[in-house]
């Protein structure tokens, strides 16, 4: 069997372009072109049926390296914590005051955007600090 080489993450919400850019700022990803033929992805969703207008959007990492993040409209809203969650690594090989100060500055960075900071996991024997907060449609993500 052969294996997988690419993936991408998909968010169920209710604001697909919303949602995704507030997704570009957060990770420095990019609204990709649009499909050949289509001078905007405006111009590409006014051709779609009503119905399946402004239902999806998606952004990509420029670099090529990160996961495709995918958002779809969804009829019902978010009712339970998330099953699966991103950690956006701003902190990686950092520890002690030096970690929580950039995490911290991230945090106010992302609040400014409007996500939500929910709370702070302080560091204990195995893990490091990280901390807890939810993006614009209520998606629970991690800053670690």
């Amino acid at each position: 069997m052969a294996s997988i080489r690419q993936f991408q993450v998909t968010f169920d919400c209710a604001e697909p372009e919303r949602l995704a850019r507030f997704w570009c700022e957060v990770l420095g990803y990019v609204v990709p072109p649009p499909p050949e033929g289509f001078a905007t992805w405006d111009d590409f969703d006014r051709s779609l049926p009503p119905a399946q207008q402004d239902s999806a959007f998606a952004c990509i990492d420029p670099s090529g390296v990160g996961p495709r993040l995918f958002f779809q409209r969804v009829p019902e809203g978010k009712v339970v914590k998330n099953r699966l969650h991103l950690d956006v690594r701003v902190g990686t090989g950092l520890v002690g005051e030096e970690r929580l100060a950039t995490l911290e500055a991230e945090c106010a960075r992302l609040v400014a955007l409007g996500a939500v900071r929910v709370r702070l996991l302080p560091a204990d024997g195995d893990n490091e600090s990280c901390i807890v907060m939810q993006d614009i449609e209520g998606n629970e993500f991690c800053l670690d």
